[in-house]
């Protein structure tokens, strides 16, 4: 089929995290797998939207999670309900829905997927001003829930976990458009990696206990070099693979300050193969984003969580460690305990990998796309439905109306 001739799914993404863009990435490649008939379009919403705001935005934000974390903690918690303050500032960060609509109307997509907060409120207002008619997909990309991803006219939601969805239903969303599928990861993290052969290819020893260190894509690692400290103390020798993301002031750092521990480290930058990486680690400390512990687990790696940011990420942490997927290290020292006993005790990496398997779902990806053309066809058959004679209606009996009615909203918002 010509390019031209397929349908489209437009897919809103930003760059503030790393995980909103990997989700994207990962539904984009589940659909050009799976749907011939369809082509995804990635758009980072912001990006677009606000070209010299944007990274001017970005780098706020990032500086204030790093410098101020209490000041974003208190507005993670302050709007964690719908209430006067998350509404005015759901409405700042939604500026723009003309442009945002010229958009949609150019492109002409069957359906709309949202894997960043602000672009669901976006597609949400659009849908209630009766100015899009297709469905609209929102896909939290944390295991948690907040106020900014949970609007009225959203026809779908796809989440993480159990947890997600009973909070969801607690917060008055109907659960028939609730669908836990697990977060959405690109179909590289489910393949069996060869160990030996990857070791090979960076330069390890596959026999050696390889711990893992990531800090997202921006490199936000602890505090810096007090995580290497801590590890220097521990009582044998073990191979170090360090992921710096986009950071490349600690890329430069490490390789200074690192060169004679008593470790054999690897430093690197920016990865796209995180998943070989994973493969040959035995652990791996790490920030608790969604979409990293996602990967994680279904590549069955045991994680340990230090230091994680404040807002979503503590949330994830929480639901790793009761999920009994993660340990939880405090600080240095606790790090330092937390490792020697995953060490010595390969019963414990044992019972975290058993929980990857049983938690994590290979198919997340595929199984969201299931969610998006179910979407498509119940508006499709509900305007077929519009044009038909009231007596032909109960042709089409099986249809579950409330559910595939694009322009009903499916919330009703308890305070």
């Amino acid at each position: 089929m010509n390019k031209k001739d397929k349908e489209k799914i437009l897919i809103l993404s930003a760059g503030f995290g790393d995980g909103h863009k990997q989700v994207a990435n990962a539904i984009g490649e589940a659909v050009e797998n799976s749907l011939p008939n369809f082509e995804p379009i990635h758009l980072d919403i912001m990006e677009w939207l606000h070209p010299h705001l944007y990274p001017i935005s970005t780098y706020v934000y990032k500086r204030v999670i790093k410098r101020f974390p209490k000041v974003y903690s208190y507005l993670y918690k302050r709007t964690r309900e719908r209430n006067s303050l998350s509404i005015k500032l759901n409405t700042l960060f939604t500026l723009g829905l003309g442009s945002m609509l010229e958009i949609i109307r150019e492109m002409n997509p069957s359906a709309i997927v949202s894997t960043y907060p602000f672009a669901a409120g976006m597609m949400s207002k659009l849908k209630e001003q009766g100015l899009i008619h297709i469905p609209i997909i929102t896909i939290i990309t944390d295991f948690t829930d907040h106020s900014y991803w949970i609007h009225p006219y959203t026809d779908q939601y796809i989440v993480g976990s159990e947890d997600v969805m009973q909070r969801l239903i607690s917060l008055g969303v109907e659960p028939d458009i609730i669908h836990c599928t697990g977060i959405p990861i690109r179909q590289k993290f489910n393949k069996a990696q060869s160990r030996k052969m990857l070791a090979q290819k960076y330069g390890l020893n596959s026999q050696s206990f390889t711990i893992l260190i990531m800090g997202g894509g921006d490199g936000f690692i602890g505090k810096g070099l007090s995580t290497f400290q801590a590890l220097e103390q521990l009582p044998k020798e073990v191979q170090i693979v360090v992921v710096c993301g986009r950071n490349k002031k600690l890329h430069k750092k490490l390789q200074e300050e690192l060169k004679w521990s008593q470790h054999s480290i690897r430093i690197m930058g920016y990865c796209e193969n995180v998943h070989e990486l994973m493969a040959v680690s035995d652990v791996m400390i790490s920030k608790p984003g969604g979409v990293t512990t996602s990967e994680a687990m279904a590549m069955e790696l045991p994680l340990v969580i230090y230091r994680p940011l404040p807002g979503q990420e503590e949330d994830n942490a929480n639901y790793l460690v009761n999920a009994g997927l993660a340990i939880l290290a405090e600080n240095e020292q606790d790090l330092l305990v937390k490792i020697e006993r995953a060490m010595n005790h390969s019963d414990l990496l044992e019972t975290m990998k058993q929980q990857s398997r049983i938690l994590q779902s290979k198919t997340s990806a595929l199984e969201a796309v299931d969610v998006i053309v179910h979407s498509i066809n119940c508006a499709r058959k509900a305007r077929n439905i519009a044009r038909f004679p009231m007596e032909r209606v109960q042709a089409f009996n099986e249809i579950d109306l409330p559910s595939c009615l694009p322009f009903t909203a499916k919330h009703s918002f308890r305070n």
